[in-house]
């Protein structure tokens, strides 16, 4: 963990993974995740413990820190390391979150600049939370969700949280040291001034199954909603129930390839989208999520998106996200 620190920190590793994912992926990484290397560079074995009782472990993307020159597994595309089945080609994997398939991906809307951070439970069936703005926000609000449980326990009698507490607090103050010092809230204050209430109607992004939304203008057969807007349960439901009708499903593919074709990509983006959602192991429903978000990203100017998500098709099967040969 030492060597992996002061890799995190080094100014030639960083620059070589920035233009690796450049060139690959075609994104550009954020000052803020630059900002999260220098974190993980700055923990002492206190922290490091803190953040391994959170069930934090850095992966994906961050895992070209010890050697940015890493080439998959052969016959592997190195732009699926680290992506699970449902994740979106915005989705890029930084860490993981312990149990669930919890895992975090810095997030790209036009498939050039990564822009906030998405989450989700792989496990659990529930959508992407899109809450953070910054890997160290996710960090944060994952400490202070255990300074409440912690604290609570400490109130009933635990004789071990007291400890952890104190580590959780010399985490917290090195987190601090980069982002979020401003916010004194702590444990469930801290939720509740920053990330509970009621979020607004994004009128920018149409709904998508995945609970995202899908950054894009222009008319749906669905007649979705804005994101935020939309009965997510009904949603939901009708879309599952189109999804249960094979030839509903082809008729409603050729009719977004039908606009796209017209120049109006929204319909191919948002149904691909959900498609590759909800796909569960159906190759047939692979393949159209495939062909409409190929479709779609060309028509946006997203073409790296474009070559994501044909590296995640050809690779949907895979049984491990690791696939750098020198990964976890």
């Amino acid at each position: 963990m030492a060597m992996e620190a002061e890799r995190y920190g080094d100014p030639a590793v960083r620059e070589a993974v920035a233009r690796r994912v450049e060139a690959e992926w075609g994104l550009e990484l954020p000052d803020s995740f630059f900002r999260f290397a220098d974190f993980l560079a700055a923990l002492g074995p206190v922290e490091r413990r803190a953040l391994g009782d959170l069930e934090f472990s850095p992966c994906g993307v961050t895992d070209l820190f010890a050697d940015p020159s890493a080439l998959p597994r052969e016959g592997l595309d190195i732009r699926v390391h680290g992506r699970y089945y449902r994740d979106p080609p915005e989705f890029l994997t930084f860490l993981h979150g312990g149990s669930g398939g919890l895992h975090f991906g810095l997030w790209s809307d036009d498939g050039r600049v990564c822009d906030g951070v998405a989450s989700f439970y792989m496990d659990d069936g529930e959508g992407l939370q899109r809450l953070h703005r910054t890997p160290l926000e996710a960090v944060r609000a994952r400490i202070e969700a255990a300074q409440r449980d912690l604290a609570d326990y400490a109130a009933d009698g635990g004789e071990d949280e007291p400890a952890r507490l104190d580590a959780l607090g010399h985490l917290r103050t090195a987190l601090t040291g980069f982002e979020t010092g401003e916010r004194t809230e702590t444990g469930q204050a801290y939720a509740d001034a920053h990330l509970y209430g009621r979020r607004p109607v994004d009128t920018a992004r149409i709904t998508t199954m995945d609970g995202a939304g899908a950054l894009v203008s222009g008319a749906t057969a669905l007649d979705r909603p804005p994101l935020g807007a939309a009965d997510a349960y009904r949603f939901d439901t009708s879309v599952e129930k189109l999804f249960a009708d094979p030839e509903a499903v082809r008729e409603a593919r050729d009719e977004a390839l039908r606009r796209a074709d017209g120049g109006d990509p929204a319909e191919a983006l948002a149904l691909g989208r959900d498609l590759h959602w909800a796909s569960y192991g159906r190759a047939e429903h692979e393949a159209y999520a495939h062909e409409l978000l190929a479709v779609a990203y060309r028509e946006l100017g997203r073409p790296s998106l474009a070559g994501i998500a044909g590296a995640h098709h050809r690779h949907r099967a895979l049984r491990s996200v690791t696939v750098l040969r020198t990964g976890r």
